[in-house]
């Protein structure tokens, strides 16, 4: 939520964004003020008039801040060096309410990399929500598809919503826990 230390912004343009919690999508027009609540992953949480809203990273520039730098990976890299950034890029994913990653919140339980035809890849990811009915929920599946598909070599990432095994705090790193206090 707002507080003291958020960063004042105004939007420079007209901007598509995503309201929080309940993932209905939105423009914000230019001019719109409000304030960055959090910047994490690559994305940003702005705070207002009274609600949040998730901006993607590739329209950071609406708000006067650079997008993210494209990801580069050499031509013959191996699958180990594939699934090296697949889970950084799943470290850019975050709860736009929980200022953790979903890798160190636990919500993903699965990463599965295939070949296809012509040294393409396709990355399979199982991963759940920290609670089964979070109006994000769709939100976060296409955050992680989109920064999966990225990654040189990516074509398609399927990611399934699960939850079995039901998330619980357990999941979560050990600095994640601290940090929320939940140890």
């Amino acid at each position: 939520m707002y507080s003291s230390s958020s960063e004042p912004v105004q939007f420079e343009r007209d901007c598509a964004a995503v309201m929080v919690p309940a993932g209905e999508s939105v423009t914000l027009p230019a001019g719109t003020y409000g304030y960055i609540t959090q910047a994490l992953g690559g994305s940003y949480t702005v705070f207002v008039e009274g609600n949040l809203f998730r901006i993607a990273g590739k329209d950071a520039d609406a708000l006067g801040k650079e997008p993210p730098e494209p990801l580069q990976l050499d031509d013959n890299a191996s699958d180990e060096q594939v699934e090296q950034l697949v889970w950084r890029q799943l470290r850019t994913c975050f709860d736009p309410e929980i200022p953790f990653n979903i890798v160190d919140l636990g919500l993903v339980y699965e990463v599965d990399l295939r070949h296809r035809d012509g040294g393409e890849r396709e990355v399979g990811v199982k991963m759940t929500l920290t609670a089964p009915g979070c109006g994000m929920g769709e939100i976060l599946v296409d955050d992680v598809r989109s920064k999966l598909e990225m990654i040189p070599t990516v074509t398609e990432a399927d990611v399934e919503l699960v939850f079995d095994p039901p998330w619980n705090r357990t999941m979560m790193s050990e600095a994640a826990r601290l940090e929320t206090g939940m140890l």
